[in-house]
């Protein structure tokens, strides 16, 4: 089994440098958690939105520190079923780790498919939102199966974009100022009746979720060129850089209009443009919110699609996921598979609900990943690698267990039913025969350190 999975045929390949991987990262993070849901999370918190965003950049630091540490160890795609595989000896848990992750990138896809055919689409066509969802996700398998090189080309168009978007944003704020309309007193305001340290908790929540993306870099191990050196490199660079632009935007949206403005768009971003009197074009903006929302689906689609490649590589799926296409070298079955998923779960929810039910399931992948570190400090590797301070892991699982104690019971009922899936589809692989694989069977012929 082992000899068989380490054949070239199988083998992906090695395309990604470090700054189309800082550029990954950061379109990842930078898309439609800031452009659609800015709006809400000021709902309930008030003026200060900044604040809840501080807090999930330092919450999202703290997991991001042992993602740096485990994927310069064990470079594989697969990523966190491989290191819970590796740490806790169990096909069961390494399956559902892997697993949570796969359902979350699927259920970030089809929300941000609504995200994208719903208030920054209309300005441009009239079209059923689930049609253009539809469409949107055939686009993206398309481009998915060309290339990791292409796809991350293209990424590096729409990151830019997306960065140009938000930009925007703080530069008709700086302009608005020259009216002297402008009310900077509103970011530093919290909700009126409410306790805001538990605001900010609940607020943190879902501005995490504009944080979440960093982790499905950790999929691409085996295309990343210079693992050990590059990824964290990256890794930080992209959360700090989106964590500087997402305190930007979200001073500049307070200081330009009042909350309860805010909270009643589903373009919130847009408005702010509208109301800072610079000049710029609807449509255009629009468009800009239309690349960051694509782009962001982009990414986790190439995740989804990598880690089922991965996860069934172990034997946590069934084979055919490990088929790559003959030219190209991408996954094929793995992208039409989780594909087909991200249509099905369109019709489940709205973007607010898809977004939560991510946030928790990847909340059990941190979880997972912060005790895999502290688990596996006993397995020495002979190559260097990135290392975190044993507070790190720590302070990142108390933080999940922070996260979780938000979450509403509709969340944990939907969340609950993916894992079910989960649970029947590794039933069926077993019952196929297919004996799980250890991670550290998992050496392709081609890896270099």
């Amino acid at each position: 089994m082992a000899s068989a999975i380490s054949q070239s045929s199988s083998a992906l390949k090695r395309a990604v440098s470090g700054p189309m991987l800082l550029l990954f990262i950061l379109g990842d993070v930078l898309g439609a958690g800031v452009y659609a849901l800015a709006g809400t999370i000021a709902g309930q918190v008030g003026g200060a939105v900044w604040v809840p965003l501080l807090i999930a950049l330092l919450f999202a630091l703290l997991t991001a520190g042992s993602y740096a540490e485990l994927v310069t160890k064990y470079p594989h795609a697969g990523a966190s079923a491989v290191f819970a595989g590796k740490a806790f000896k169990s096909p069961l848990i390494s399956f559902l780790v892997g697993f949570c992750m796969l359902a979350a990138g699927v259920t970030s896809a089809a929300g941000l498919s609504l995200a994208f055919a719903g208030d920054y689409l209309s300005p441009f066509i009239e079209v059923s939102p689930h049609y253009a969802a539809l469409a949107f996700l055939a686009v993206i398998a398309l481009l998915n199966a060309r290339g990791i090189k292409e796809s991350l080309s293209a990424n590096l168009v729409m990151t830019l974009i997306e960065i140009s978007g938000l930009l925007i944003v703080i530069f008709a704020a700086a302009w608005f100022f020259r009216s002297g309309e402008a009310d900077l007193g509103r970011a530093l305001t919290f909700k009126t009746g409410i306790n805001p340290a538990v605001a900010v908790l609940s607020a943190a929540l879902l501005a995490f979720y504009s944080f979440v993306g960093f982790e499905t870099s950790a999929n691409l191990a085996e295309e990343i060129r210079n693992v050990r050196t590059t990824y964290p490199r990256a890794l930080f660079g992209a959360l700090l850089i989106a964590g500087a632009i997402y305190m930007g935007v979200a001073i500049a949206a307070a200081a330009v209009m009042p909350v309860e403005q805010l909270l009643h768009s589903s373009a919130p971003l847009l408005e702010v443009v509208k109301a800072s009197g610079l000049g710029i074009p609807p449509r255009l903006f629009a468009f800009i919110a239309l690349v960051a929302v694509a782009n962001g689906a982009l990414l986790t689609m190439i995740m989804s699609s990598r880690l089922a490649y991965g996860m069934a590589r172990q034997g946590l799926l069934p084979g055919p996921l490990t088929y790559v296409l003959p030219t190209r070298r991408t996954p094929g079955v793995a992208i039409l598979v989780t594909s087909v998923l991200a249509v099905i779960l369109t019709l489940t929810g709205s973007l607010a609900t898809l977004a939560q039910t991510v946030v928790l399931l990847l909340l059990f992948v941190f979880i997972s990943t912060n005790l895999a570190v502290l688990v596996l400090r006993k397995d020495k590797v002979q190559t260097p690698h990135f290392r975190v301070p044993t507070w790190v892991p720590v302070l990142g699982i108390a933080s999940c267990l922070l996260l979780l104690s938000q979450q509403s019971l509709d969340t944990w009922l939907r969340a609950g039913a993916l894992l079910l899936v989960g649970v029947v589809l590794h039933a069926i692989t077993r019952a196929g025969g297919v004996r799980p694989v250890a991670p550290a069977d998992i050496e392709l012929a081609h890896e270099k350190p």
